[in-house]
């Protein structure tokens, strides 16, 4: 196996099978090292991993303007995904959810000269406005499209319904949402069903669960004062131990299978055949990552990860209630 490139829907996008998911480089995750970030990007270029992810509220702008120095004088080499569609005001201050054409013509300027670049391959709309018919916002799209300073583009975060009417104007070339073998919706609610159907590409991001399927994180304490995951319903309380629980038992796949409890989480992801983008600002991880991607179960093997970790096996939401009312379901 190994990383490999793939088609990223049927609108003619190629990307690499494994790619990486740069937010935690800038923002959220703690404390951050640009020098040392910027080493696991030329890495990941390296081998073989050229597909990155982004957005412009991760800083915000400051994790687009580190891909800018990353991908200098080789820009062509990289596939670079940014989002839109929460809105920010060039101060940095947070506006929520604007999928107007206005904002979103706006925003991609503001990206371009943030990444230095003239153009995006790959941009999504991050989260879906409730009060702008999608068609509207993918109608700006689809103009951003016909001028060059987009490729092809995504959603993040959508229902089944507002994919296809998104796909009724313009062609969607992928979705990003969150799946892992904690978090796994999008087999029950019919939305891997349809991408499969109308042949739109899908991303998993949080592939390694937020790092609770790493098996790194024993205690709370493993999170800095300032990691977001701390108000993650997860991660709090009852959920907390339990999910820890569940993370034993992967330690116990793994050391069967001779591998680390994150390469298992990433090769199935891999194995069904989706593109995953586990975010890392660590040279180690991206490493041990890549090598998720030359590792195959047999049937009987993924029999018994299904048995421990069914659809719905994680406790708690995946955000807190504010953030969980702005997914598109």
């Amino acid at each position: 196996m190994g990383i490999k490139n793939i088609p990223l829907g049927s609108s003619g996008l190629i990307v690499s099978n494994l790619g990486l998911g740069c937010m935690g480089m800038s923002a959220f995750y703690g404390e951050t090292d640009e020098k040392e970030s910027l080493a696991a990007i030329d890495l990941a270029l390296e081998l073989g991993v050229n597909f990155l992810d982004t957005a412009e509220i991760y800083g915000p702008f400051k994790n687009e303007i580190l891909i800018s120095k990353a991908v200098k004088g080789k820009r062509e080499k990289f596939i670079i995904a940014t989002k839109t569609g929460v809105e920010v005001d060039d101060d940095g201050s947070f506006r929520g959810v604007n999928g107007s054409p206005a904002y979103i013509k706006k925003a991609i300027d503001r990206s371009l000269k943030h990444l230095e670049t003239d153009y995006v391959d790959l941009y999504y709309i991050h989260r879906i406005d409730p009060n702008v018919p999608i068609e509207e916002t993918i109608g700006a799209m689809s103009e951003l499209v016909k001028s060059g300073k987009v490729r092809y583009i995504g959603l993040s975060e959508a229902s089944s319904s507002t994919i296809r009417k998104a796909h009724s104007v313009h062609p969607v070339s992928a979705l990003q949402t969150e799946y892992s073998l904690f978090e796994r919706s999008v087999e029950e609610n019919g939305i891997l069903d349809t991408v499969n159907e109308i042949g739109i590409g899908f991303v998993a991001y949080s592939p390694l669960g937020r790092g609770f399927l790493s098996g790194e994180i024993r205690s709370i304490d493993d999170l800095a004062p300032d990691d977001w995951r701390r108000s993650n319903p997860r991660f709090q309380g009852e959920n907390f131990q339990k999910n820890l629980d569940l993370v034993k038992e992967i330690r116990i796949l793994s050391g069967k299978k001779g591998v680390t409890p994150s390469q298992l989480a990433l090769a199935w992801v891999l194995q069904k055949g989706y593109s995953a983008i586990p975010g890392t600002k660590r040279r180690k991880y991206l490493k041990e990552n890549v090598s998720a991607a030359d590792i195959e179960f047999s049937d009987k093997e993924l029999a018994e990860i299904d048995r421990i970790f069914p659809q719905g096996v994680a406790s708690g939401e995946r955000y807190p209630l504010q953030q969980m009312s702005s997914l598109n379901r």
